[in-house]
């Protein structure tokens, strides 16, 4: 797990002018940049147009985050906005803006989950993180690696599913995934129906 004293540190100092904090900052996320750049197919140029855009916007809001240790979930809402709005540009066919659009709620939801699951405590994490290892982990090594009795795995994780489910954020996903879509078809007129 990366250390999130250290982003936070990195995040203050580079509030304050430090140039090499700053450059610490892009060098460990970049990567993250440019996977959710590939992952849209962007040709090199494209990509380096979101970078740009990205880090720019960052520096912009980099007085208003709220929690700097959050950066990478930041930056991987923020990239797909970037991503998309080049892809916008190219005027691609609505077969790939579909496409663009569901990776975006893809990254959306993952940071929604990110920032509720870092609101749990430091117990609940663990056991959540252990419970969806690769390769999935025993009941038996979660307990000894917890120090809880194996049978009341089930009901923590229970708890912590149902905190999760309660934060608002992922709250308010599960509630848009429950609403009905409403399609609104535009009138000769401009007007939408």
């Amino acid at each position: 797990m990366r250390d999130d004293r250290s982003v936070t540190d990195m995040v203050t100092r580079a509030r304050t002018g430090d140039q090499q904090a700053w450059d610490t900052l892009v060098e460990r996320h970049a990567p993250l940049v440019w996977s959710i750049c590939a992952q849209y197919r962007l040709a090199a140029a494209d990509a380096a147009d979101v970078g740009q855009s990205v880090w720019l916007h960052l520096v912009e809001q980099l007085d208003r985050l709220r929690d700097p240790a959050a950066l990478s979930g930041w930056l991987a809402t923020t990239s797909p906005h970037a991503a998309v709005a080049v892809l916008d540009d190219q005027n691609i066919h609505d077969e790939n803006a579909v496409t663009a659009e569901q990776g975006l709620l893809t990254f959306e939801r993952h940071a929604a989950l990110r920032a509720a699951v870092a609101q749990l405590p430091s117990r609940s994490q663990q056991l959540l993180a252990l419970l969806t290892a690769d390769p999935p982990m025993p009941y038996a090594q979660i307990s000894a690696a917890l120090g809880i009795p194996i049978g009341s795995i089930g009901p923590l994780r229970s708890r912590c599913l149902r905190q999760l489910r309660a934060h608002p954020a992922i709250a308010a996903l599960i509630n848009a995934d429950a609403a009905p879509t409403v399609r609104r078809t535009v009138q000769p007129t401009g007007r939408a129906a």
